[in-house]
Order: structure tokens, then C-alpha cells, then sequence
């Protein structure tokens, strides 16, 4: 006679299937992490051996291992480290005042209409003019300074930043801001609780684009007036027909914006934790 277990069932515990997908995450990361890698490995041998395959002259092309001893040359002769350092911190600074001011003047015209009909025409026509065209501008003004730097740099980070914040407060949900009131809020209270809180996604998708414009803007100050900076080095690199130079000014540039982007990335994650994170472990 078959006797049927009554035994009561286990059930299986919640963290095994946060620890399976933390597994699968872990496995998908490694992989894609893995395929990167190889498509660089692809990349850096084509650029080794694919110019002297098309005859292309190396003062056009230099090969991956002419642009690595330039590296090093540079180390030694021309205080590379010191040029990076300097531009690095061009561009913090310039980001940073870039998005304090962005930030101030998107919170005050979205709770001001008033503000923001008398400005927004002046601030569009500050935007649309050509930040290049100031460069030369500022170094008449300060000379051959930090200043043009930081203030082109300053330019180019203020709008998005600004549109972004603005956007949000315009479209800030009313029925919260009326349920902020009827608990007699203050206007501060409402700033702080509901407005500032609402701007924050918004805020550093803003930031994310400003990370990486605020090299741009330092590099065009250092080309148009300097003589230190990675900007400069580019500009000796051309006029001097060292391609090599300028392959690792570019390269440095990059690796700086890959950085500022990272950095502005992982505050995003820190502040905003309360967001759910994406299901895919890659992407920007």
C-alpha cells in the first residue's frame, strides 16, 4: 500500500533567488566584459599592422607602437604628467562652475514664469553664439591665463544643465505641489522637498552630457590661447608634423572624459539609489 508523505513542504528561501541572479548578472558581465576586451585586442592590431598593409605613411597613421613610445618620450621631455594634471583640473573646475550655474539658473526661472519670459531670449542667444568665437575673446580679456579656459568650459556645461532642470520643473507634478501646501509648507520647504527632489533625474542626465562637453570647451581654450594644457600639446603635435604627439593628446582628452563620465555616473547610483537600476549590466 503506498503511503503518502505529509510531510510539510520546504520552502525555498527568498535569497536564492536574489543570489541566481546575482550569479546570471555576474556570468552576463564577464562575458560582455570578455567580448570588449576582444573587440580592443581587434581594434589596437589593426591599428598596428593594418596602415603598413595599405601603405599608409606614418606621418598620416602612425602605428599603435610609434604612438606608445611617444608616450613615453613625452613622460620624459615634455612633463607630460603635468599637462594632464593641468588640463584635469581645468576641466573639474570649469564642470563644476558650469553646473552650479546651471543648476541656479534652471531652479530660479522654473519657479519664477516672470524670470523666465525676461531671460530665456538672452540666454537662447548666449547659447546659439559659437563658444569658439569667445575663446579668443577671454584671452584678450585675461591673457594667457586659466581664465579662457575655465570660462569656455563654463559656457558649454551651463545649457544643458539648465534646460534639463528646467524641463523638470515645468513639469512638475501640481498635485503634489498642492498636497505640499495644504501642510502649510513653506516656500522653502516646497523648494527643498518637492522641487529639488523632482530635478534630480532630470539633473544628472544633464550632468552626464556635461562631463564630457566640459573637455571640449577646455581643449578649445587651451588651442586657442595656451601654453600648457593637453589642448597645447595637440596644437605643437600638428604644427610640429608629430602625429604621434597628437595621437596621445587625444587619447589622454578621452581618457579624461571617460573619467568625468564615470565619476558623474557613480554619484548618479549613490544619490539616486531609490531608482530601480536597469536589468542589462552594460550600456552608458
Amino acid at each position: 500500500m503506498t503511503t503518502i508523505d505529509k510531510s510539510p513542504v520546504k520552502a525555498q528561501p527568498a535569497s536564492d533567488g536574489a543570489g541566481w541572479w546575482a550569479q546570471t548578472c555576474s556570468t552576463v558581465f564577464r562575458r560582455e566584459s570578455a567580448l570588449s576586451f576582444a573587440v580592443l585586442l581587434v581594434f589596437l592590431a589593426a591599428w598596428e599592422w593594418g596602415p603598413a598593409m595599405f601603405d599608409v605613411p606614418i606621418y598620416i597613421i602612425p602605428p599603435v607602437s610609434d604612438v606608445f613610445a611617444e608616450f613615453f618620450r613625452m613622460i620624459t621631455t615634455d612633463r607630460l604628467f603635468y599637462h594632464v594634471a593641468y588640463t584635469t583640473a581645468e576641466v573639474i573646475v570649469g564642470f563644476a562652475l558650469g553646473a552650479l550655474l546651471g543648476m541656479l539658473i534652471g531652479y530660479l526661472l522654473g519657479m519664477s514664469p516672470t524670470a523666465e519670459f525676461v531671460l530665456s531670449p538672452y540666454i537662447l542667444a548666449l547659447q546659439i553664439a559659437p563658444k569658439v568665437a569667445f575663446a579668443p575673446l577671454f584671452v584678450m580679456w585675461f591673457g594667457f591665463t586659466v581664465y579662457p579656459k575655465i570660462l569656455v568650459a563654463v559656457l558649454i556645461v551651463f545649457f544643458p544643465i539648465m534646460v534639463n532642470v528646467l524641463g523638470a520643473i515645468r513639469t512638475l507634478d501640481h498635485d503634489l505641489v498642492n498636497l505640499a501646501r495644504s501642510f502649510n509648507a513653506t516656500r522653502l520647504q516646497l523648494f527643498w522637498k518637492v522641487e529639488f527632489h523632482a530635478a534630480m533625474p532630470p539633473l544628472f542626465a544633464g550632468l552626464r552630457i556635461g562631463s564630457t562637453l566640459a573637455v571640449i570647451g577646455v581643449v578649445v581654450g587651451e588651442m586657442v590661447g595656451g601654453n600648457t594644457g593637453l589642448g597645447y600639446l595637440l596644437v605643437f603635435g600638428s604644427g610640429s608634423a608629430n602625429t604621434a604627439m597628437v595621437f596621445v593628446s587625444i587619447i589622454l582628452l578621452t581618457l579624461i572624459g571617460i573619467l568625468a563620465y564615470v565619476a558623474v555616473v557613480w554619484a548618479e547610483r549613490r544619490v539616486l539609489h531609490y531608482i530601480p537600476a536597469r536589468a542589462a549590466t552594460g550600456g552608458i
